[in-house]
């Protein structure tokens, strides 16, 4: 008889005499992840939807993190639509993990547009937030942007973290704007 790890998730969860619950089905999603399994970890989603277990911004999360993991930012972005016509709110987790999704595939225009998506659902970025987006400007050498949001991160009275500051001074680097850079590091010994 095969393991269970050798059968599709919608066939192990199918076959089980038990049924199969939204944690149970959420810890299957997680273990597809820790394996870089992404699309079991879809899949199990779709056996929730289709099998009509509650679905919750917790499985979505989960989910949308293990697309994360494995470098797949276009299902991430889906998912996190998906979750509208579930009628379900992202948290600002959710939000979260789609904005280092797009770090991840490069796409900082798409990262800015979630954090204003963010806002326009009536929730609060948070550090993580601004650090995820911070870093997908980063990598797409948008180094003015990049230090525009970690302006706005101390606007929001927040206060930024190493990654947000590694983040632009990286921007720094990236646009050679070595004192920029340096006026950050400074900002950061006395934050």
């Amino acid at each position: 008889m095969p393991l269970a790890s050798e059968k599709p998730v919608e066939k192990v969860i199918t076959d089980s005499r038990q049924l199969p619950n939204v944690i149970s089905c959420t810890a299957a999603i997680s273990a597809c992840g820790r394996a870089k399994h992404w699309q079991q970890s879809v899949a199990a989603l779709a056996t929730m939807r289709r099998d009509a277990l509650p679905l919750d911004v917790i499985g979505y999360n989960a989910t949308i993190s293990v697309c994360v993991q494995c470098g797949q930012w276009q299902y991430a972005l889906g998912l996190l639509d998906a979750m509208h016509y579930d009628e379900l709110l992202p948290s600002t987790a959710n939000y979260n993990a789609a904005i280092s999704a797009c770090e991840k595939g490069g796409r900082w225009q798409h990262a800015l547009g979630i954090l204003e998506q963010v806002r326009s659902d009536d929730l609060l970025p948070n550090v993580i937030s601004y650090s995820a987006a911070m870093s997908a400007c980063e990598k797409g050498g948008q180094w003015q942007q990049a230090l525009s949001l970690l302006e706005v991160v101390r606007s929001d009275d927040l206060l930024p973290n190493a990654i947000s500051y590694n983040a632009a001074i990286s921007a720094c680097e990236k646009g050679d704007q070595w004192q920029r850079a340096l006026g950050i590091l400074r900002r950061m010994w006395n934050d």
